[in-house]
């Protein structure tokens, strides 16, 4: 197997384990009784922070890679146990790190990855028209 196509397939297993992520998203917010439609209200808000392409491809992949992991709904939830155990239910902190992951596991699922030197080139592969003409 070519590095090329060995690249292709830890992608295409970061694709599925992120749409796997995204289902189960949803059912943990419908399950804690959650409004499930807020992970689709809030889904775009997020893309605000490719308004940093506006500035410079080096700004926009800064801002895009920062909003676009993990790390800050993981955060998040950290904050929201941390109040529920000391006997506060801030619920809205779950649910808005709830549809923060969401939306990166969506982006992920389709092949919007962590942007390295402009916008085309993730770390799961190069997205847009040239990318499609390419496969």
């Amino acid at each position: 197997m070519s590095q090329h196509t060995y690249g292709k397939s830890v992608a295409t297993v970061q694709r599925l384990e992120n749409g796997a992520i995204a289902a189960a998203i949803v059912i943990a917010v419908i399950a804690a009784g959650q409004p499930w439609w807020w992970l689709a209200a809030a889904f775009l808000a997020f893309d605000l922070s490719a308004l940093g392409y506006t500035g410079s491809p080096r700004l926009g992949a800064l801002l895009y890679n920062a909003v676009h992991n993990y790390t800050a709904p993981a955060i998040l939830m950290v904050v929201y146990a941390g109040f529920l155990l000391g006997g506060q239910d801030l619920s809205w902190l779950a649910l808005s790190a709830a549809c923060w992951a969401f939306h990166v596991a969506v982006d992920r699922a389709l092949g919007y990855g962590l942007k390295l030197h402009d916008f085309a080139h993730t770390h799961l592969g190069r997205i847009g028209r040239r990318a499609t003409a390419q496969r």
